[in-house]
């Protein structure tokens, strides 16, 4: 009978049989939910703090001591982390928010350039020793985020053309035959109003979820097939399918941060249009 799996509190994200090999009668260990549940590390009151909530934080107190230490004493000839702090910040303000929203994305550069960084902190600690973990693929953290942009897109369509006009710039694309409208209508609502929301948390969490899974899987097995001549074979190959995997999602954790800002910033340009 294989014995139960081993999970423990320092090394839960990557915990398995350690003693369980291939061809010595024990089933491969795949990762399963106890890879995405996370012991509290203390609770307040119904409150529990754990694992990603900490990383969450400290990816967040990161970001702003980074922007901080780069522009807090802003130099007419850059150093090197003002001029690396410059080029991010103007890869999301020139790169999004002027190529997708134009002169009026201005005061909405804060927003994305906020957006962006934190996905990426929140993605790029799958990667990252001790760490792990993608905070991104456990489901909450991309549905508030999404609730965030929904709620600014509905607020910035509303006081930008009123109510009438709102529910016009939601649902009514001008420009089609009238007939096409009784169709067309309920169906931009949905996705303007609950279809958008829905996908942008979603899109952030699936990719984040199967890169984490994908890359536990190989890591696992790497350490599962070591033990003979043969097995060792098949872990040196899986050794190498992790590292291209870990290439791979680094390119991922960038877009994805990328995607879910480009929308947002697509979404303001929509509210942000003048009536026609």
């Amino acid at each position: 009978m294989q014995k139960e799996l081993l999970v423990t509190a320092d090394a839960q994200t990557l915990a398995f049989e350690v003693d369980c090999h291939l061809f010595q009668g024990c089933g491969f260990p795949a990762p399963s939910a106890w890879s995405f549940i996370f012991d509290p590390i203390f609770t307040i009151g119904p409150v529990e703090f754990n694992k990603p909530m900490l990383l969450a934080i400290i990816g967040t107190f990161a970001i702003l001591a980074f922007f901080w230490a780069g522009f807090s004493k802003p130099q007419v000839v850059p150093g090197k982390l003002q001029m690396v702090a410059e080029a991010l910040y103007d890869f999301v303000h020139r790169g999004i928010a002027k190529e997708v929203i134009g002169k009026k994305g201005e005061p909405f550069v804060p927003l994305l350039v906020s957006l962006f960084f934190f996905i990426w902190m929140m993605n790029l600690w799958a990667l990252i020793p001790l760490a792990q973990f993608p905070v991104s693929a456990l489901i909450g953290y991309p549905v508030g985020l999404a609730l965030l942009v929904w709620v600014i897109y509905m607020t910035v369509t509303f006081r930008n053309h009123g109510f009438v006009g709102g529910i016009r710039n939601l649902c009514v694309p001008s420009g089609l035959p009238k007939p096409i409208y009784i169709i067309l209508t309920p169906l931009e609502f949905i996705s303007s109003v609950f279809v958008r929301p829905f996908t942008l948390a979603v899109r952030l969490f699936a990719n984040m979820f199967a890169g984490h899974i994908l890359i536990l899987v190989f890591t696992i097995a790497t350490w599962y097939m070591l033990g003979t001549v043969l097995g060792t074979v098949y872990a040196t190959a899986s050794f190498a399918v992790t590292i291209v995997l870990t290439v791979f999602e680094l390119f991922i954790q960038a877009l994805q941060a990328y995607v879910f800002t480009v929308l947002t910033a697509t979404y303001l340009s929509q509210a942000l249009e003048e009536a026609h």
